[in-house]
């Protein structure tokens, strides 16, 4: 289902939303232009982090472009009016700082890590390079290349990546989700100045960005510098609504054998088609994510006890459920056989665990015991500026607002048992799954 395109307006309004009591400190604005700001505050420390997050993703990419967000990313490091090509990069490390970037399906972001007084710096050219890049076609050679080799390493090179392309080529018969992120390789071949500036022009403008600035700052002094940099740049006001081809209906379960020389270790993966986090209804999606904790979150969960320590048919199990989506998402069983077992036997272990596990019901203690474990997980995490900023970004550029972050752990913590097994019940259709099977060419499967 898709989210609201845009972040609740209660919580962008002039007036600043402080955090709640246990929460990270936590101010938000909206400048005039349309982007919106958020500040979290850590004076532990004189440093700062920087990011400027794109509601623009692979997902958000026009049809035969595969990969052209990535690619802008990349061509992003090039020269401006003001910086030449490598400079600011260059600036930042003799600042003491890093900076990076990445891509996904539903957004890209920028960041830099430095010293608290630097953040002036860090907008100025950030600000700089929203609208002001100038790219050459030697640019455009050059990063198509070290893209493909990007594709080379990190997927050709990988049966694992092959694999799980061709999963979600499969489990989504008309989203978005189900081409590469890093795009296919045709299509990245042929992407060009106009593809890369197409999608900046459409997508890079500060009423389809957020700020978020986390560590050593006043929120007065950032919405102050926001407005010198950010709110000078003008509106797109031609920016277009994020609609997205959506999902029709999945009747029909889908299987697929992945052959591969290399592969060192054949497993079984199941997938299925499950909702995101929605803005103001987390409930599901909470449940989800202790599903999977409780399935196969750690080696002491629930298939790993069964079908690793009593039955000795897997090496390793496990469930993965990615809810800061802005669509529907996925929910993820893997197992991996032991020495002797067959894909087939694992398979059939693996569904009889599930049905077992949700004939039973949930184990209250295990369920006790795993939320002090994520309650304690994620008052640590506060101390981590760089991931503050990014569970922020993410989930803001998803559709979710600062209160759905904030309300997270709470609602984490009342989901009930019955709700978990609820949850299972609707998502785990294998109408709605995938099932692959990687392999070796010569490998057993019965």
């Amino acid at each position: 289902m898709v989210r609201a395109l845009a972040l609740s307006a209660a919580l962008f309004a002039a007036t600043p939303l402080m955090a709640k009591e246990g929460h990270e400190a936590v101010t938000a604005f909206t400048l005039d232009n349309g982007m919106d700001v958020v500040v979290i505050e850590d004076h532990r420390a004189p440093v700062v982090q920087h990011m400027v997050w794109y509601r623009a993703g692979s997902a958000d990419e026009p049809v035969g472009s595969s990969g052209v967000a990535h690619f802008l990313e990349h061509l992003l490091f090039k020269g401006t009016d003001t910086l030449a090509p490598g400079e600011f990069s260059a600036t930042v490390a003799a600042n003491g700082g890093n900076d990076n970037a990445f891509t996904s399906y539903d957004y890209t972001a920028y960041f830099q890590r430095v010293a608290a007084d630097r953040l002036e710096l860090m907008m100025r050219m950030e600000a700089d390079r929203m609208r002001n890049i100038r790219l050459t076609e030697e640019d455009i050679a050059t990063e198509r290349d070290v893209i493909l080799e990007e594709r080379n390493q990190r997927t050709e090179n990988s049966p694992r990546a092959l694999f799980g392309e061709q999963m979600s080529a499969a489990q989504y018969l008309n989203h978005r989700y189900g081409v590469p992120i890093i795009g296919w390789r045709h299509e990245m071949e042929t992407l060009d100045m106009e593809d890369a500036l197409s999608f900046y022009q459409t997508h890079y403008a500060p009423n389809n960005a957020i700020l978020v600035v986390t560590g050593d700052v006043e929120p007065d002094e950032v919405k102050t510098l926001a407005e010198q940099y950010y709110g000078v740049i003008p509106a797109n006001a031609d920016l277009p609504e994020r609609i997205r081809s959506q999902e029709p209906p999945q009747s029909a379960e889908r299987r697929l054998t992945f052959k591969d020389p290399r592969v060192s270790q054949p497993y079984v993966q199941r997938s299925y088609l499950a909702p995101e986090r929605d803005a103001g209804a987390q409930e599901k999606a909470a449940a989800l994510y202790l599903l999977a904790e409780l399935l196969g979150g750690s080696t002491t969960s629930y298939l790993n006890e069964k079908l690793q320590f009593e039955q000795q048919k897997v090496v390793y199990a496990g469930a993965f459920y990615r809810g800061v989506s802005l669509d529907d998402t996925t929910f993820d069983l893997l197992v991996v056989p032991a020495q002797g077992v067959s894909l087939q036997q694992a398979e059939d272990a693996m569904d009889q665990a599930v049905a077992d596990f949700i004939a039973e019901g949930v184990n209250e203690e295990d369920l006790d015991r795993i939320k002090m474990q994520l309650r304690a997980a994620q008052t640590y995490a506060r101390d981590n500026v760089d991931g503050i900023g990014n569970r922020y970004g993410r989930a803001l550029t998803s559709g979710l607002t600062v209160e759905d972050v904030q309300a997270w752990p709470d609602i984490v913590q009342d989901v009930t048992g019955d709700e978990i097994i609820a949850a299972a019940r609707e998502v785990l259709q294998p109408e709605a799954s995938v099932t692959g099977w990687l392999m070796k060419d010569d490998e057993v499967t019965q």
